[in-house]
């Protein structure tokens, strides 16, 4: 395992924008998993490591795009209907037959390799039998309904870059190109672990003062929806050695620590000692609503991420923070999501100087689409991030949003 040097994650203390924030984790982290060969089916998800270049051409051969007729279109009649004997029978898979005569017309199908010199295919709906031969209208097009060799990519040819997470369309094309395997990142192996003493898990009866444990199910979602392995270590007690153990052999098998609360300056607060003790710990102060300071340190020299305690914010400063750091660690380039521009069905108003993000619905309306405002905008409502389809990102610059305005959106379809 690869680990990251020393003060990774240190900076100046100052408030931090989002884009400056994103910009040292691009400079500052390293890919830390080894590769690993991994069969092209079961590739999902994961970070590719390689350039993958073409094995094969795609189509390998002219073919035709229909069930019909391949003919040589300069021999076909310029004053009327063509009628020509049929003089062999083509499927796909079968290699074509050579030598064929002059003035013939050849059944062929959907996929099915061109006979050479054969250059264009009559769709069989537009032609009629007659005995052992066909008769072909006029006005057909050379090259129509052939697949030229080739014209996908061809052998050689960059299909894929390293560092993009592979989609079901990327492992179909890299199957087409003849990868039967391919050459990834291992899993990153994320250790998480919620703390606090008013926590119980969901099913357990609730004490006076205690809350079931929600963010830990989140993050494990998140961590496992990246392709990553997601160790849970449970809810740790408010207690330094409890903590600081638990971090200390976290940190011998894994690539990463994720917590959730416990890192502010609170007497109960026994995260952010622990890590000090054992590493470094610095609190990036981001300019950013829903979200309070983010706690990004080592233990040892295994990178650590202390998100805050409410569920949208933590959710939040997940995709905004912790997400473009996994996968800057699993080797993976681009790791900005896109946003979409949409026009806002709401009007708000916000402080400057800071980066907000707001929870929205899509709704359309005579036709055209628009956001919706979720109403509840609380960082505490986790059922804002069920019933939303996204989050507007609303730039530090700007402190006033009128209906119809064009907004920045995120669809969780981007990021989930």
């Amino acid at each position: 395992m690869v680990q990251l040097s020393d003060d990774c994650f240190a900076h100046d203390g100052k408030l931090l924008p989002t884009s400056e924030a994103l910009a040292l984790l691009a400079e500052r982290l390293d890919c830390v998993t080894e590769t690993q060969a991994s069969p092209t089916a079961k590739a999902l998800g994961h970070i590719l490591r390689d350039d993958l270049h073409a094995k094969t051409s795609m189509p390998p051969n002219d073919n035709s795009a229909v069930d019909g007729y391949a003919v040589r279109h300069h021999e076909l009649s310029k004053d009327g209907e063509t009628r020509w004997p049929i003089a062999a029978r083509i499927t796909a898979g079968e290699a074509p037959p050579s030598d064929l005569p002059e003035n013939v017309a050849v059944r062929i199908f959907t996929g099915a390799a061109m006979p050479a010199g054969f250059d264009s295919v009559f769709m069989q709906e537009d032609c009629r039998l007659d005995g052992d031969h066909v008769v072909l209208p006029q006005g057909l097009s050379q090259g129509a309904n052939r697949r030229k060799f080739g014209e996908d990519f061809t052998e050689g040819a960059l299909l894929l870059s390293a560092g993009q997470m592979l989609r079901p369309q990327d492992l179909g094309l890299a199957a087409a190109a003849g990868h039967a395997t391919l050459t990834v990142s291992r899993p990153l192996r994320i250790a998480l672990f919620s703390t606090g003493n008013e926590l119980v898990e969901p099913g357990e009866a609730l004490p006076v003062g205690a809350i079931h444990d929600s963010n830990r199910y989140t993050l494990m979602g998140l961590i496992r929806a990246m392709g990553c392995e997601a160790t849970d270590l449970g809810i740790l007690a408010d207690n330094e050695r409890v903590v600081r153990l638990a971090l200390a052999q976290a940190a011998v098998e894994h690539d990463l620590i994720i917590t959730s609360g416990g890192v502010s300056v609170g007497e109960e607060d026994h995260v952010k000692a622990a890590v000090e003790a054992l590493g470094k710990l610095h609190a990036w102060r981001l300019a950013i609503k829903p979200g309070r300071p983010i706690a990004l340190g080592q233990v040892s020299r295994v990178p650590f991420i202390g998100l805050p305690g409410n569920p949208v914010a933590v959710m939040v400063t997940f995709l905004l923070i912790a997400r473009p750091a996994i996968l800057r660690l699993m080797g993976a380039k681009g790791t900005e999501p896109r946003r979409y521009k949409v026009p806002a069905g709401f009007s708000f108003r916000k402080k400057g100087g800071r980066r907000e993000w707001l929870r929205v619905r899509m709704a359309q309306e005579n036709g055209a689409p628009h956001l919706e405002l979720f109403e509840k905008q609380g960082s505490g409502i986790l059922t804002s991030l069920v019933e939303a389809d996204g989050l507007v990102e609303l730039p530090e610059d700007l402190t006033e949003v009128e209906s119809g305005a064009m907004v920045d959106y995120l669809p969780f379809n981007e990021v989930l």
